[in-house]
């Protein structure tokens, strides 16, 4: 490939997409798919319980971490922004990054820079670059797909080969639940990790996958569990952190790995918090006793129909897995998939509520979609079936479905998933609330265990627990008693279980913060149902740099 003229010495901007949002407009931006992935993929139905906030772009800032020229990392700007940055700094690389539905942004964008840096060379990379035909679509002149950090390293004349420089990045900024914005501290949030990108399952709609390259490819940035340890230790020193959210398609996949990251987190002392991605057949792989030990406390699995043919749910019982895991304190975020070719309206019902019966934690219910760059997609357009007048901002598997189903209506599919959503809710109860009872199962179950990394784990999902968590479960059992008088016994019964376990805590907690968590839930509701939306911060950050003024 072409080499950059000034290699290293280039100045490079990379942008995620413009906001705002949360809202409709003509760049493709929808209410219906906010920035705020649980909000709008898992907890959507659960109103002021409803779990929100925001990821940083964390694709533009790895590649930012491992390369020496001049880099600004321009994150959730406003269009304004992006053009000020455009006019005030010089740049020779203008790089943006998106997903697929955000296409009309990435038009805006490149038609911005031809407009006012003229100079600069425009790229494109995220998965947008999957759509076929995309550079007939907007004006840039590099589309990159997959991987992005060899890409630019070579493009700038460096070692694409270097080791990975991994950036300390926050999992999560401006949390909020019950119409409270969590205070961020040092510390408080998991740090993410990306061990590597891709997934060899190859599931036929899965974008990510098929993005690194399909069924069995991915790209490893750490091969070893010695590497990965002294990337998370050099983590946990710099941003004070005791939790990691492990950004890996398939991170137990790799049992070796695993493993040898166990022994020295044994070795050291490690009392880490590992929330994971994990087929269930790579579970299983796994006694209970290696899952605590290694840390995992959240796990989030495919739970597809079990009249599907996918490989990584053959062979397990994933509602004794489920439930197996909760009992050890595990928390598990459960993933169904509404309108596979086998769902028709007569059985969809049965479905759904076969998966609402799991009983998981969190639980993300999205369409079958066939994404552009898919096989899936690929199949749907050989077979004629995918509906050409859907705007790409409206294909992402929260509204409806953008082919035809053999049995089932684009419209009847998003009542669907709305109803699937509901019923989570309405069956099991606000997600904070089985959180809860996973937490104390863990803590009764391992506050004795011989080895003191775990003890002191739940010895802190402990102290949350019997503070303000305990404090939401007093608003929440109040709460339902009007909707569902069951779910409010079942939440009583926790929150005494767990006053049982902390008495003068946990009853003071809920005396004296109950109330006021209780008005700013009530709060929030009012905020929901006239209309309120959020956004997430802007961020500009720059590396390696030298003013040209």
């Amino acid at each position: 490939m072409e080499i950059h003229p000034k290699k290293k010495h280039a100045r490079v901007l990379l942008s995620s997409v413009f906001g705002p949002y949360a809202q409709d407009d003509e760049f493709g931006s929808r209410s219906i798919n906010p920035m705020e992935l649980y909000h709008n993929q898992v907890t959507r139905a659960q109103g002021s319980f409803s779990l929100r906030m925001f990821h940083r772009s964390w694709g533009i800032m790895m590649i930012q971490a491992n390369i020496s020229a001049p880099c600004t990392v321009l994150d959730f700007p406003e269009r304004e922004d992006f053009a000020r940055e455009l006019t005030t700094n010089r740049y020779d690389i203008v790089g943006i990054s998106s997903i697929i539905v955000n296409i009309g942004k990435v038009r805006e964008m490149c038609r911005m820079v031809r407009e006012l840096s003229p100079d600069s060379v425009i790229v494109v990379g995220g998965h947008v670059a999957a759509v076929p035909g995309l550079e007939t679509m907007i004006d840039a002149d590099h589309i990159v797909k997959g991987e992005g950090i060899s890409w630019m390293r070579r493009y700038l004349g460096e070692d694409e080969h270097a080791p990975i420089r991994h950036p300390a990045i926050v999992s999560g900024l401006q949390t909020r639940i019950m119409g409270l914005r969590l205070p961020q501290w040092k510390g408080g949030t998991a740090a993410a990790i990306i061990p590597s990108v891709g997934c060899p399952m190859g599931c036929n709609f899965c974008t990510t996958s098929s993005f690194f390259g399909g069924k069995g490819k991915f790209v490893n940035f750490y091969e070893t569990g010695d590497e990965l340890f002294d990337v998370m230790c050099q983590i946990e020193s710099e941003l004070k952190v005791k939790s990691f959210f492990m950004m890996d398609e398939n991170f137990l996949l790799y049992r070796q790995r695993a493993m040898r990251l166990l022994e020295r987190m044994k070795e050291a002392g490690k009392s880490w918090e590992l929330s994971v991605f994990s087929s269930a057949n790579a579970l299983r792989k796994y006694t209970m006793q290696e899952l605590v030990e290694l840390g995992v406390s959240w796990v989030w699995m495919g739970l597809e129909s079990p009249n599907s043919t996918y490989g990584k749910l053959q062979g397990v019982d994933t509602t004794q897995l489920t439930r197996e895991l909760r009992e050890h304190g595990i928390r598990v975020q459960g993933s169904t998939i509404i309108g596979l070719e086998h769902h028709t309206p007569e059985n969809m019902t049965e479905e759904i509520e076969q998966a609402v019966g799991y009983q998981t934690d969190f639980h993300q219910f999205m369409l079958y979609t066939p994404v552009p760059g898919t096989p899936l997609y690929k199949e749907m357009a050989e077979q004629g079936r995918l509906l050409t007048d859907i705007d790409p901002a409206d294909i992402h598997g929260q509204f409806k479905f953008n082919f035809r189903h053999a049995a089932i209506s684009r419209d009847d599919s998003k009542k669907f998933l709305d109803w699937a959503f509901w019923r989570d809710f309405e069956r099991n109860g606000p997600s904070l609330y089985r959180m809860c009872q996973t937490m104390l199962q863990g803590w009764q179950r391992y506050k004795d265990y011989p080895d003191s990394r775990v003890r002191e784990r739940f010895a802190r999902e402990m102290k949350k627990l019997s503070s303000s968590y305990n404090a939401a479960l007093w608003v929440m059992e109040r709460e339902f008693r009007k909707v569902n008088q069951e779910v409010s016994e079942r939440i009583h019964k926790l929150r005494r279980a767990v006053e049982k376990e902390s008495p003068v805590i946990a009853r003071l907690a809920a005396i004296f913060a109950g109330p006021a968590l209780l008005w700013t839930t009530r709060r929030e509701e009012k905020r929901l149902a006239a209309g309120q939306t959020y956004e997430p911060p802007t961020f500009t950050e720059r590396s390696n740099w030298v003013s040209t003024s």
